[in-house]
């Protein structure tokens, strides 16, 4: 059985520095959350409310991102031969799923506020809402480099922007309540930032619900990748094939080939160093494990059900 790894190894730093991004941004939104609470309760204001409960499901989000981005980089061992390469895909499902859990309630408490608008104490409001807008502000441009490569920082990433929104929202419902008393405002802008979230959302809970069930990476076809490693003169059929992401850096393919006649070992050595590298400069497959065959009586399905 052939099997060969061209790891792609990201330094630690970078690694650590989205840990401490990480960090900055759960003191930062901790302090946001109970600025808000008091804030909240002295005004009366039931955005400024919601929109700490909001920043608390924020800090919670975060924890986990945190907790997942450490565990990613514990080593594997013999009870764990994958080590936690998965954890930061689970974090990333588990926030996606909160996110749209918040969008949802975002919606009811906008709904609940159209119907009845509160008077509310709107000076504290709007320099609370500063507040959070600029800490959160901050939060956002730590983690958005890193929010491009990887899904659990995406998620953080998407939790956190929600939230600079939700205190844009705010300031703009402060201002237009302070000088027109424009009440509606509030709840509109609450609508609009639920229905981004849930956008937003569905797509990071659909993309790493992919990622955990095993399922074929999107941009990858199975059928023109068998053409592709099919056309080697001595491969007769490639079948029982596998493609699945373990994270977003690494995508593994196991499959059976079957050969036209009974080659040496050293001659698939030089075969399978042939595939390994179509497999990783076009498709970007960095893991390959193949299991050589010839004539052995076995279904030829390009998938089979094990």
């Amino acid at each position: 059985m052939g099997h060969n790894h061209s790891h792609h190894h990201h330094h630690h730093d970078h690694r650590d520095v989205k840990g401490r991004n990480l960090l900055i941004s759960i003191f930062l939104n901790i302090l946001i959350t109970v600025a808000q609470v008091i804030g909240g309760i002295i005004s009366g204001s039931l955005s400024l409310l919601s929109d700490a409960l909001h920043n608390f499901s924020d800090v919670l989000s975060l924890i986990i991102s945190y907790v997942a981005n450490r565990f990613a980089k514990k080593k594997a061992s013999f009870k764990r031969t994958f080590g936690y390469k998965r954890a930061e895909i689970i974090a990333a499902f588990v926030n996606a799923a909160t996110l749209l859990v918040v969008a949802v309630y975002l919606v009811y408490e906008a709904i609940l506020r159209f119907i009845s608008p509160q008077e509310i104490e709107t000076g504290l409001v709007i320099w609370l809402a500063i507040l959070a807008i600029l800490a959160n502000g901050f939060s956002v441009l730590l983690l958005r480099k890193s929010s491009r490569e990887n899904m659990n920082m995406r998620s953080a990433y998407l939790h956190l922007i929600t939230d600079m929104s939700a205190s844009v929202a705010v300031l703009v419902g402060g201002l237009l309540m302070k000088y027109f008393g424009w009440f509606w405002v509030d709840s509109l802008l609450t609508i609009l930032i639920a229905v981004y979230l849930i956008i937003m959302g569905t797509g990071l809970l659909r993309s790493s619900f992919r990622v955990l069930m095993l399922f074929t990476p999107e941009d990858v076809d199975l059928k023109e990748i068998r053409n592709s490693i099919s056309t080697h003169s001595e491969i007769k059929n490639v079948h029982h094939m596998h493609i699945w992401q373990l994270n977003e850096q690494e995508t593994h393919l196991e499959a059976h080939i079957d050969f036209h006649r009974d080659i040496t070992l050293s001659e698939f050595d030089a075969i399978l160093n042939d595939v390994e590298t179509i497999l990783s400069d076009q498709y970007g497959i960095n893991h390959v494990n193949i299991q050589p065959e010839y004539q052995k009586d076995d279904p030829k399905d390009i998938i089979v059900q094990d």
